[in-house]
């Protein structure tokens, strides 16, 4: 692919999305981040009450002081300039990779959601409904929204049969070892299998195996550095998550 004008313009404009979307994700990040069966956080640490557009979900985490209260101001939540400079980075090499087809929207609008499901996964070890559900439902309608327009590099039938597959497999999975993988990762395997399936069977298995191979390497250091307890539970959501974006990479440059 060769870098035109054109596509340098598409690509800073992917970056600038995921740097203003990335910017929005500490306070959603900071707000599911808790326990199982635990109330979402309504409150930043020092006490105050989390306000702000979209009902306090939306932007980043800070918070004023407030002299009335004695509350002093504060930053939570992940580091928002991290976090924006990441979703950026994610949004600009998708763009680069997948060029101006009708797809690279679906990838522009889900590239946000897997980072705060990264992002939750790494801090709770978990991955609330109210996420993967989503993240999966718009996977699906959006690519199929995408098969509407010309130029499309992919099929909407082997989304739907790679959300299938990929989300059968981590369910079987999930019913051998319960205490290895929650369900949590079950229902994101449905929504990144149709991401994967976009471009054929072989996006689905090289996106799979990536994050196989990316969790395994991350166990393997902690082995390597002592820090690896027994039956110590490992997020696995971050490495799906990590293995899928390499997969549509590769693929979408292909196509």
């Amino acid at each position: 692919m060769d870098l035109d004008p054109w596509l340098i313009g598409l690509t800073a404009a992917a970056a600038l999305w995921g740097a203003a979307t990335g910017t929005l994700l500490p306070r959603p990040a900071y707000r599911f981040t808790v326990d199982e069966d635990t109330p979402w956080h309504t409150e930043c640490p020092t006490g105050h009450r989390i306000t702000g557009p979209a009902a306090g979900w939306l932007g980043p985490a800070r918070c004023k002081a407030d002299p009335q209260l004695a509350l002093p101001a504060c930053v939570y939540g992940p580091y928002a300039p991290t976090v924006a400079t990441l979703t950026a980075v994610i949004c600009a090499l998708l763009a680069l990779a997948t060029g101006p087809r009708p797809e690279l929207a679906v990838w522009l609008l889900l590239a946000p959601l897997g980072v705060l499901l990264t992002l939750v996964d790494l801090r709770a070890q978990r991955l609330p409904d109210s996420l993967t559900l989503p993240f999966a439902g718009l996977a699906l309608a959006l690519l199929g929204a995408a098969t509407l327009i010309p130029e499309h590099a992919g099929q909407w039938r082997t989304a739907v049969y790679g959300a299938l597959a990929l989300g059968g497999l981590y369910f079987l999975f999930f019913l051998i070892r319960p205490l290895a993988l929650g369900f949590g990762d079950v229902k994101l395997a449905v929504g990144l299998g149709a991401a994967l399936g976009w471009y054929g069977w072989g996006a689905l298995y090289l996106g799979t195996f990536a994050g196989a191979l990316i969790g395994s390497g991350y166990t393997l250091v902690l082995a390597a550095r002592r820090r690896a307890v027994r039956r110590q539970l490992v997020a696995l959501g971050p490495f799906m998550i990590a293995g899928a974006y390499v997969g549509l990479l590769l693929e979408a440059y292909a196509a």
